[in-house]
This record gives structure tokens, C-alpha cells and sequence, in this order.
């Protein structure tokens, strides 16, 4: 299959000669952190922490961490209300919104965290469809966001976005958003439900949040207690039927909160099943070169060290398939040349 990828707006593609191309671009701002309140019921401090684990030198040779710039007004009304949207940025929500959102208290600083959050996604979207490859942004996977109302952690949606500027900026006519949170994906389902040329999947567990689910394209529902066989059962059974599908961008919501150790995630999964996971979404990028964008989803191990360890698994195997995503597309550009 040929590399769905846009050449860059300096028609630049990665050659073998071109090592920091091979590297993984993460976008990250410490207002990521910073952002939300230290009293909020919301691990904060995994950000840093992974970052700090990233710059380690079993990782940092392997990624190139980048700052994200605000996503714009017109970029969230491709998937939200401009009702909602504008009422947030004006900090018009009413008391009852902001509690259904959660994240609170909230600091004067969740306005630029939002908007940075949002353009760390766009700009790994920007990234992929322009060089090819892999990329991800240490936050978001913001499922829980619906077309005129936040929930769940979650203000507006990048996954939807992001599928959305795909079609209309690249006009790419096959998106599949595979959302492996251990919770539905239940805003990107609605906000997404009647654009054809996107696909929805989500593995989930069917006793967690939200308890009034939406319908995907495809939901694989797994039980409380499912553990390792279960999990890569259904992820098998959802890049079947990505495979199928044939996109041209995936979209992947990677959340960790199904592993054992999650504090609200009612799965047992461990973390040799959880990076497993990775590599089977990642094997059908490089199989099929298809550009993906790793979205970080859930994760509240207590302790937290086990979500880092699982988020550091996730990044490492996305770091070695970018690699030979690029080393692949290399080698077909050099076969055509020649």
C-alpha cells in the first residue's frame, strides 16, 4: 500500500540521511500540569513525571519533546458548539457545567491549558499527515467531550477534532478514531456519528463511566475483571476491523487505565498486556503506512508509577515504529527513484 502522507509546505520527506526525522515528536507544555489545580481529584503530576522518565537516558536519544501553540477558535467549532465554545472562553459555563467537566477547582490557567492541550494534538496531526510516521502529545485523548458539553475530565475533544481537520485540511476520505480507554469513548461517538468517513471503535469496560453509553461504530464492551486474554482478544477483533476499514489516519486513544493496578478502571490487565496492545496497533501502522497520532487517554495507577511505566512502554514502541514507518517509506521512495 502507498504512504498516506501530504508533503510538508518546504516539500520536505525524511530520507535516511535525515536522523532527527526519525526521532518521535511529542508535543508538551508544563501548563499541562500546571494548569490544574493541585487540589484537583486529578493525578496532575504524571505529566511531569513522564517527562522526567523521558529524558532518561534509556529515552531521550528517542524523542524530540515540542511546545504546543493555542488551537484557534475555528478549529474547536469544527466539532463543538460555537454557543459552548465561546461561553468557555469567556468563562461564561455555569456552575453545573464546570462540575460535570470536573478538574476543580479551576485555576485561572484552564483556558491556555486547554487551548495548548488542543494544539498539541493538532500539531501532531499537522506533523504526521506533513513527514509521515508516528507522533503523539503527552496529554489529551479528551473522549468525554461532547459536541456542546464537557465531561469527564474532558473540555473539548481533540480525537473529534483532529478527525474532522483531517478531512476538511488534508481531505482525507478514511479516519479511524481506536479508542482503548478502559471508558467509552462516548463524546466522540456523538459528535462524530453521522460523518461516514470516520471510523469509531472502542474497547471499553462495560460496568465503567460513562454508564449511559453512546454508540460507536464498532463498541467491543469487555467485563469487570477481564483481564490480559480478554483485552487482546478485542484488540484484535478492532484492528480486524480497522484493517477493513483501510484508513488513512489512525487516531489512537491509548489510555493505561485498564491495568490492575488503576484505581478507577475495574479492569486486571498488566503492563506486558497493555504495551502488547501497543504493539498490535502500531504493527498494522507500519504494516500498512498509515499515519497515526497517539493521544495519552486515562491512567490513575495508585501509585502512579505504574502509569508512568505503562505511558513510557507506550511512547518507547511508538518511538520504534516511527522509525520503521520512515525507514519503509525511505525505501519505496529509493525503489521508485531507481
Amino acid at each position: 500500500m502507498a504512504s498516506h502522507i501530504v508533503e510538508s509546505k518546504n516539500n520536505h520527506k525524511p530520507t535516511n540521511d535525515d536522523k532527527s526525522n526519525h526521532k518521535f515528536s511529542i508535543w508538551y507544555h508544563p501548563i499541562y500540569t500546571n494548569g490544574i489545580h493541585p487540589d484537583a481529584r486529578f493525578p496532575r503530576e504524571r505529566y511531569t513525571k513522564l517527562v522526567d522518565k523521558l529524558q532518561t537516558p534509556e529515552y531521550s536519544n528517542k524523542f524530540i519533546i515540542k511546545q504546543p501553540t493555542e488551537a484557534s477558535r475555528n478549529e474547536l467549532i469544527l466539532a463543538h458548539d460555537p454557543y459552548y465554545v465561546d461561553n468557555f472562553l469567556n468563562q461564561d459555563l455555569t456552575e453545573k457545567e464546570i462540575r460535570r467537566i470536573g478538574l476543580t477547582p479551576w485555576t485561572p490557567q484552564i483556558i491556555p491549558r486547554t487551548l495548548l492541550l488542543m494544539g498539541g494534538a493538532i500539531a501532531a496531526l499537522d506533523h504526521v499527515m506533513e513527514s509521515g510516521g508516528i507522533a503523539g502529545n503527552m496529554a489529551g485523548g479528551t473522549h468525554h467531550a461532547h459536541y456542546d458539553f464537557g465531561s469527564g475530565y474532558c473540555i473539548f475533544n481533540d480525537l473529534a477534532v483532529c478527525s474532522l481537520l483531517a478531512l476538511s485540511k488534508y481531505q482525507l476520505t478514511k479516519v479511524a478514531v481506536i479508542d482503548f480507554d478502559v471508558h467509552q469513548g462516548d463524546g466522540t461517538a456523538t459528535i462524530l456519528q453521522n460523518v461516514d468517513e470516520v471510523l469509531t471503535i472502542s474497547v471499553h469496560c462495560k460496568q465503567n463511566f460513562p454508564f449511559r453509553k453512546s454508540e460507536s461504530d464498532h463498541d467491543l464492551e469487555l467485563p469487570a475483571n477481564a483481564g490480559d486474554e480478554e483485552i487482546l482478544a478485542m484488540v484484535a477483533r478492532a484492528l480486524d476491523i480497522t484493517k477493513q476499514f483501510d484508513p488513512e489516519l489512525i487516531l489512537f486513544q491509548a489510555g493505561v487505565d485498564g491495568l490492575a493496578t488503576d484505581a478507577l478502571g475495574k479492569l486486571n490487565i498488566s503492563r506486558q498486556a497493555m504495551s502488547k496492545r501497543n504493539e498490535m496497533v502500531f504493527d498494522l501502522a507500519v504494516q500498512q503506512l498509515i499515519p497515526t497520532v497517539v493521544f495519552m487517554g486515562g491512567g490513575y495507577s495508585d501509585p502512579i508509577r505504574h502509569t508512568i511505566d505503562a505511558f513510557g512502554d507506550l511512547f518507547l514502541t511508538a518511538s520504534q515504529a516511527n522509525i520503521q514507518i520512515l525507514s519503509k517509506v525511505n525505501q519505496e521512495t529509493s525503489d521508485l527513484i531507481s
